[in-house]
């Protein structure tokens, strides 16, 4: 009874009573719960700091998505790059870093699409970064391309392919610094790796063609995609490369001569001790020095895998490794070994394959020449190639592009050996010719008789394509003339090389030639005369075709006059060359031509532009003969202001130094310059007008041209500012040829005759005329010179012409305020030296018939001479006349109020002739 009431002690049932809430466990979950709102307003903006694309994505977002395992999210994310920074390229600054390692990782993706994508911005990439900007980052950017070229994947490999092509055109230079991973893996594109047969050992590997028939391209196709830019990278590595080419003209590309400065010599100043010159040997080009000792490079400090192909090893491991795969690529191209015609016909796909073949080829060809031992590796070239070049490369040379014929008969190519050629039969050239230049660049002098077969075949084959007529482009007269120049070099007897000067001449002779095919043939054939010139010193015998050549540029230049500028420039250089060696054919054509040449109207010197003015007055000095009518026209180049006056003074100075007067101690030329011929060029070019146009201003009257006074018989035409400024630089160097003549009297004699015969009796005279007379006047005046009366006379009158036109000269009118200096200080040296040149001035001076608003001027000028120190003695010898002068003036102006002038010029009279104890004492009389 007892455990029984205990036990329901432990289980009771809770009695619930009606009304009653149930009562709480002690276990029950709490399911309430209270809500709160939660504003963001923050994150509903855009990023202030990042711009967007237009579906509101910053840079980051977009960058993130590249990690999305989603092609099309990927695909979007490219795009959008490529949006925004197309549209915010400052963008790419700030996050160059992740935007480079983004792109490249995409490099190997899976899906066309987003590789498709990735080169596309790539290429907008390339065109905004510089190539310092992506330096530090290429690294990265080459491993992801080198991953994509030697990937399983077939279509990422084709795609590494266009990425390749952008970072050529771009960064040829960052790329080429990796060349030894990445021509190992343009070799893996098309070959793969096979043990020797020959060696039962592994130290040896060959590679041989891989064939994919899984490729969406034919094996040929692909092969050609794969040595297109094999070609193109090779290419950026020979253009990188700093070293000099050797001596042939192998591209034509003669490496443009070291940056020469030249030093600005002013010859007055380096007389003066005011210009230093400094000389150095050499030109301050690279000197040549003769040792068998090389310092080494920095470049052999680094690892030979490092280097690339400018280690000799590296470039022979390459050349062994591709230049086989390239001879059976040939061989898969080349035409059907049973058909040995002539011209032998190539399908366009085995055309741009086997052209592709020779280029790759003739790269490694060029980089083999960059290296110390050059004759070694030619002669190593030689010994391993040149017997499958001849028996694969010059089997079937040369070689044609078929052409499709529709209804094509069996027997119609019976009797034609060319029916099947292309009409454009450029198309082919290029590729004979490539073949060409590997070809010579493996012959030489010693091994003449050995390839004697091959080259005569080759020699033919380029002498008939120089006659043959055709219309050639720059690359192809390129590859024509350097095969050319090694033939030339290979044998150089003058019966060989005489016809394939010949054929270049034929070739030189067509008209309308582009532009860089004219130079380049002009380059050649200065090259050719070069080297003929230094030959001939030992050997008299020159080229009949080279000499026409020569004879024939001056009438070209002539003939070219301002239509090709830079044409012209290159036959002045090669003129200019060849008349300091003195070449006869060249001079006398030189001297034929030299009218056209400098003729003052439409010759080719007034035409070009000033650098090409100096070596044109230059060549003047070579001239063998300066007759009478071109003297006349070098003075009517120098003053008709189409040529600089410094340029004026050098032509000048040249023709000094061809006159008789020039001091020689030796007769250099016999009557090259007849000194009549020379006096009158310089009269001419002092006065600084023709006959003709001095006749034409006598007709001028009035202002704003003529400046006249009724005291002075000489009127003066005011030139141009310009005009003016020229004519009196060109003075200047006048009268320093003048001075330099020893007989000075004389010299002054044959002025004043020219002077009285051209100017005397003229009614208008320009001042710029009057001036240089003066000052010439000045120059050469010294005591044993006497003025005739009719001089004398024509100097005072122009000397107060211009002393008028300058007092009345308005300060407003800066165009000839400029000349007052200069005109003021050859009137006054000129009347300071000439007493009586004063005396007659003064005696002109009658105020009786002068206007009254005349008469200022005189008193001013006056009082301006009395105040001239150099003056004073002349002007107290002639106190009488301006007293007489000043009684003339009171005399017109009396009855009238004392106007402010007049009472100037009493005070100057006082001052400085009045009181002198020489002085007459009535003139106090007139105050």
């Amino acid at each position: 009874m007892t455990k029984k009431r205990k036990h329901q002690e432990d289980f009771q049932k809770v009695k619930l009573k009606v009304g009653k809430k149930k009562p709480r466990l002690e276990n029950a979950t709490d399911t309430t719960f209270k809500t709160k709102a939660i504003h963001i307003p923050e994150q509903l903006k855009e990023d202030g700091v990042l711009p967007t694309q237009n579906r509101k994505l910053n840079i980051k977002d977009l960058l993130s998505q590249m990690h999305h395992y989603s092609p099309g999210v990927k695909h979007n994310a490219l795009l959008g790059l490529k949006e925004l920074l197309s549209q915010y390229p400052f963008v790419i600054d700030a996050h160059l870093s992740n935007i480079i390692s983004e792109v490249a990782a995409v490099f190997t993706d899976k899906d066309s699409g987003v590789r498709g994508a990735a080169v596309h911005l790539l290429q907008l990439l390339a065109s905004k970064i510089r190539a310092e900007q992506i330096a530090p980052f290429f690294p990265l950017v080459s491993a992801h391309l080198s991953s994509a070229m030697t990937h399983i994947s077939e279509g990422i490999q084709e795609d590494s392919l266009k990425v390749l092509d952008v970072l050529l055109e771009a960064y040829p230079a960052l790329l080429t610094d990796r060349s030894s991973i990445l021509l190992k893996n343009f070799v893996e594109l098309i070959s793969h790796q096979q043990l020797s047969k020959r060696l039962k050992s592994r130290e040896k590997l060959s590679w041989m063609l891989s064939v994919n028939p899984s490729r969406k391209v034919t094996s040929q196709q692909w092969r050609l995609n794969v040595l297109t830019r094999l070609k193109k990278f090779l290419q950026a590595v020979v253009d990188g490369s700093n070293e000099i080419e050797d001596e042939g003209l192998q591209e034509q590309k003669d490496s443009p001569p070291s940056t020469r400065n030249p030093i600005c010599i002013s010859w007055k100043l380096h007389a003066n001790n005011q210009q230093h010159i400094q000389l150095f040997q050499n030109g301050g080009l690279r000197p040549k020095i003769n040792s068998s000792f090389r310092l080494r490079s920095l470049a052999t400090v680094m690892d030979s895998a490092e280097k690339g192909l400018s280690s000799a090893e590296n470039l022979k491991g390459f050349i062994e490794i591709i230049v086989p795969l390239l001879i059976e690529c040939w061989i898969e191209a080349s035409p059907a070994q049973s058909a040995p015609i002539l011209g032998n016909l190539l399908e366009s796909e085995s055309q741009q394959l086997m052209q592709q073949v020779l280029s790759i080829i003739h790269l490694l060809w060029k980089l083999t020449k960059r290296h110390d031992e050059t004759y070694k590796m030619e002669l190593w070239l030689r010994m391993n190639y040149l017997v499958d070049f001849k028996h694969h490369f010059m089997r079937h040379f040369p070689y044609s592009i078929q052409e499709t014929v529709k209804h094509k008969k069996k027997d119609s190519c019976k009797g034609n050996k060319y029916c099947m050629t292309s009409s454009n039969s450029v198309d082919h050239l290029l590729l004979n010719l490539t073949l060409c230049d590997i070809m010579v660049s493996l012959a030489s002098t010693a091994t003449l008789q050995t390839d004697s077969g091959w080259l005569d075949m080759i020699r033919k084959y380029v002498t008939d394509t120089l006659q043959d007529g055709s219309r050639l482009n720059s690359k192809q007269v390129n590859r024509l003339l350097g095969v050319t120049w090694r033939l030339m070099q290979i044998q150089q007897n003058k019966v060989a090389t005489e016809p394939l000067i010949k054929a270049v001449y034929t070739l030189y002779q067509q008209r309308n030639l582009l532009f860089p095919v004219r130079t380049l043939l002009l380059k050649f054939f200065s090259r050719v005369y070069q080297k003929e010139d230094l030959r001939t010193q030992r050997i008299r015998s020159r080229s009949k075709v080279l000499s026409r050549w020569l004879a024939g540029l001056p009438q070209q230049l002539a003939l070219l006059g301002l239509r090709n500028p830079e044409l012209s420039n290159q036959l002045i250089d090669i003129i200019h060359s060849a008349a300091s060696r003195s070449n006869k054919e060249l001079l006398q054509s030189l001297q034929a031509t030299a009218a056209r040449i400098y003729d003052p109207l439409e010759g080719t010197l007034v035409l070009l532009p000033a650098e090409a003015q100096r070596r044109l007055v230059q060549l003047v000095y070579f001239l063998p003969c300066l007759p009478a009518s071109l003297l006349a026209c070098l003075s009517r180049c120098c003053i008709m202001g189409r040529m600089s006056s410094e340029l004026a003074a050098t032509l000048i100075g040249i023709l000094r130094m061809r006159s008789s007067f020039a001091g020689w101690k030796c007769q250099v030329q016999d009557n090259s310059v007849n000194d009549v011929d020379y006096f009158s060029f310089l009269f001419s070019t002092l006065i600084g007008f023709s006959r003709e146009e001095l006749t034409s201003l006598q007709g001028i009257r009035g202002k704003p041209h003529i400046s006249q006074t009724q005291l002075s018989p000489v009127r003066l035409y005011l030139t141009d500012l310009d005009q003016f400024l020229h004519h009196w630089a060109v003075t200047e160097m006048i009268c320093h040829s003048l001075s330099t003549i020893p007989s000075q009297s004389q010299c002054f004699d044959i002025l004043q005759t020219g002077i009285c015969k051209y100017l005397v009796g003229l009614v208008v005279i320009p001042d710029s005329t009057a001036g240089s007379v003066l000052c010439a006047i000045n120059k050469l005046l010294d005591q044993a010179c006497i003025l005739s009366e009719t001089l004398h006379k024509f100097l005072a009158s122009c000397c107060y012409s211009l002393l008028y036109f300058l007092l009345t000269l308005d300060k407003e009118d800066a165009e000839h305020v400029q000349k007052r200096d200069m005109l003021w200080g050859s009137c006054i040296s000129a009347l300071a030296l000439l007493p009586r040149l004063l005396r007659l001035m003064l005696q002109s001076l009658q105020v009786s018939r002068i206007c009254r608003e005349e008469l200022p001027v005189v008193a001013q000028l006056l009082r301006l001479l009395m105040q001239q120190g150099q003056l004073r003695s002349h002007m107290i010898t002639n106190e009488f006349l301006v007293q007489q002068i000043i009684k003339d003036i009171m005399t017109l102006k009396s009855g009238e109020v004392q106007e402010q002038w007049l009472t100037d010029l009493h005070y100057c009279f006082n001052i400085y002739l009045a009181s002198h104890p020489q002085g007459p004492g009535p003139m106090n009389a007139v105050y």
